[in-house]
């Protein structure tokens, strides 16, 4: 397999205002909640220093019934840009069993709106050999943001 490059930008309306989804963002407890335990995953750790170059480290091992039962997933992000109540930018690299399968540009952006916020995602990777690929990794985002929203509420 040659490497994929791919971008997606995923939308969602939350009934908080952009304050507290923020803070589902950016409070290592509450972020650990929707992002660093997700249902299938076994053990794990999570930890994040949330600051411009700071650091978001989170692995676990996927569970039965997922499609990489028995595999080490970790994700590390740093920080690249952050605006309160508004914007975080993030470049994250993920390994499988500790090969390197992607590497992406991650931003949220939250805007008031609809009594609430609308948070637009936006994703852009480049996906190596042995990655799950774009149509996975969308789901997998598409399932995150769902759980955020939940953590909302």
């Amino acid at each position: 397999m040659t490497a994929v490059h791919d971008s997606f930008v995923l939308t969602r309306r939350y009934p908080k205002p952009p304050a507290r989804v923020f803070r589902a963002l950016s409070d290592p407890g509450e972020k650990q909640r929707w992002y660093g335990q997700g249902e299938g995953h076994e053990g794990g750790s999570y930890r994040m220093a949330f600051a411009v170059g700071g650091e978001e480290d989170s692995r676990y091992v996927m569970g039965p019934g997922t499609p990489i039962a028995g595999k080490e997933l970790a994700s590390i992000s740093r920080f690249l840009d952050i605006a309160a109540d508004e914007r975080v930018v993030m470049a994250q690299t993920m390994t499988l069993d500790g090969a390197r399968m992607s590497v992406a540009l991650i931003s949220f952006e939250l805007a008031a709106g609809d009594g609430g916020t609308v948070l637009t995602f936006t994703h852009h990777a480049l996906f190596l050999e042995g990655a799950d690929g774009p149509a996975m990794r969308r789901g997998g985002w598409e399932a995150l943001l769902d759980r955020l929203g939940l953590s909302l509420a």
